[in-house]
């Protein structure tokens, strides 16, 4: 098994400290729901589903949404696509960005910015921890 223990941090010229990658999650603010081979999602606001505002994503919107549950990168949600879909980079990127700004314009997921360390899951992270005791 070959695990890299070693990962480069890029500076930036003109700003401290390591360069932070926008992830994406899921909000907080709504709730969803798998029916019938779609996800619905409804924006809840004052403790109240928002019932005039109840969004369907297809199979691929799924998808993405689903991997969503904890924060991506955008090359995280590409490879994703790539890897149940089997399309190109091109045509994945262009579903996941797409996919990202109707999102994020409506409020249904949110951005973040994380180090490429602390965007690792959780399971990244303990193979890494495992492999450096050894």
């Amino acid at each position: 098994m070959d695990i890299t223990l070693l990962r480069k941090t890029e500076f930036v010229e003109g700003q401290c400290g390591p360069h932070l990658e926008p992830v994406y999650v899921r909000s907080q603010a709504v709730v969803s729901r798998r029916v019938a081979g779609e996800t619905l999602i409804v924006p809840v606001r004052g403790k109240v589903g928002d019932l005039a505002s109840i969004y369907s994503f297809n199979e691929s919107g799924s998808l993405i949404w689903q991997s969503m549950e904890s924060p991506k990168s955008v090359a995280q949600l590409i490879s994703a696509v790539q890897q149940e879909y089997a399309v190109s980079y091109e045509q994945a990127e262009r579903d996941v960005k797409q996919f990202l700004r109707d999102t994020l314009s409506v409020g249904l997921v949110e951005e973040r910015q994380e180090d490429s360390l602390a965007a690792l899951n959780f399971s990244e992270r303990e193979e890494m921890r495992s492999a450096g005791t050894q």
